[in-house]
């Protein structure tokens, strides 16, 4: 099945048009996250009691701050759940910041948080759906554990690409997919998302992800330079991107239709994991392109001027 006919797009001529896209995004990010929201870690990172509450009547957040000032719970972070139709709904989240969730005496928050609620909700009535309490030693375990399981699978991947391809390969197809985490982490703290867990789970499903899309990229770009050595690698690049594009268009298009439809409609458990793919699936799509492909071109040119020839071999197709 093709969508596109013998597709004939320059996309290497569109290349300072895609490095500008990548700047803004990747720049926002990183701004956003060393002055604006910085990196909004969830309380599996960093420590802390997470309630939340389902009210009878519409909650106003302003009173239950009031409440919580009251009783002597300083600190305390308000955030209001929305259904997943986008509305409003009767619960709401109340986060404790580490201080009151150490190791020892990690119940206070919680007792001090329900009290001051039955004292000032007791007529209208609510219920408590949840009580997540992470410590704070657990928290920085978790973020270094997040941080490794990371870097272990750009570090795995890049070898075995090495192993297959060639160096520049790895190094391309690792660039790319490093560009998709960072602007996906970006984007949860430019939107102020919390990052979970389940948030890391996505992003690592998404790294896997990308770096197919790059593979079969690159695949199709090694078989067709066993049979055009003397074709310009950057014509080379985009016959073999055009050849591969209605591929990558159904594949990642399916995908991306279900990751969607799970952010629409899968509620605040699931809203960080399917944030996390929206935004992975439709930058690994773009990185596999934009950013991998025309690295390998660079490298090529590069070479060419100090007047080496580029090591791109044509070697054994790899299956995937």
């Amino acid at each position: 099945m093709e969508l596109f006919h013998n597709p004939n797009i320059d996309w290497l001529g569109k290349k300072w048009y895609f490095l500008a896209f990548s700047l803004v995004f990747s720049i926002a990010g990183i701004l956003s996250m060393a002055f604006w929201h910085h990196i909004p870690l969830g309380v599996d990172f960093k420590g802390g009691t997470q309630i939340r509450v389902d009210f009878n009547q519409s909650p106003n957040e302003d009173h239950i701050r009031h409440a919580m000032d009251v009783a002597g719970v300083r600190d305390v972070t308000i955030q209001r759940v929305s259904d997943p139709s986008g509305h409003a709904a009767n619960k709401v989240i109340i986060s404790l910041p580490e201080s009151t969730a150490t190791d020892t005496a990690h119940d206070a928050g919680r007792e001090a948080v329900e009290n001051a609620l039955s004292a000032n909700y007791h007529d209208s009535g609510f219920t408590i759906e949840q009580v997540q309490i992470v410590g704070p030693t657990a928290g920085k375990q978790l973020q270094e554990q997040a941080i490794q399981a990371t870097l272990y699978s750009l570090l795995g991947m890049l070898i075995y690409l090495w192993f297959r391809f060639e160096l520049i390969y790895g190094v391309a197809a690792v660039a790319a997919v490093f560009h998709d985490t960072l602007i996906t982490i970006g984007a949860f703290s430019l939107t102020n998302k919390e990052i979970t867990l389940t948030v890391i789970a996505a992003i690592l499903t998404l790294i896997g992800y990308s770096m197919n899309d790059t593979i079969v990229v690159f695949d199709r770009i090694r078989e067709n330079l066993a049979l055009s050595r003397r074709e310009p690698l950057a014509d080379l690049v985009n016959r073999s991107i055009n050849q591969t594009l209605s591929r990558t268009v159904i594949s990642s298009g399916l995908t991306f239709l279900t990751v969607l439809c799970l952010y629409l409609f899968g509620g605040e458990v699931l809203n960080g994991f399917s944030f996390a793919l929206v935004i992975g699936i439709l930058i690994g799509t773009y990185s596999s392109i934009a950013v991998a492909a025309p690295m390998l071109v660079a490298y090529q040119e590069w070479r060419s001027k100090r007047g080496k020839t580029a090591v791109l071999p044509a070697a054994k197709r790899v299956r995937t």
